[in-house]
């Protein structure tokens, strides 16, 4: 499920990351949600949406 905006993300981003970075994992999310559809594209057992939270992740930890 992509994040329309950022009032949509989960509680643990908007608490505890600045504006900026929830507009960053709200892309990267978003971006990673449409790459990962696929089972085959994700590692392990993954869900799309666990994935694509990794990935979210990952995006803020290399712009902070």
């Amino acid at each position: 499920m992509p994040y329309g905006n950022k009032k949509e993300l989960p509680a643990s981003v908007k608490e505890n990351l600045p504006e900026h970075a929830q507009e960053i994992y709200k892309e990267a999310f978003n971006s990673a949600w449409d790459q990962y559809e696929d089972p085959e594209e994700r590692r392990g057992d993954s869900s799309r949406e666990e994935a694509a939270h990794k990935v979210a992740w990952g995006a803020v930890k290399n712009e902070y």
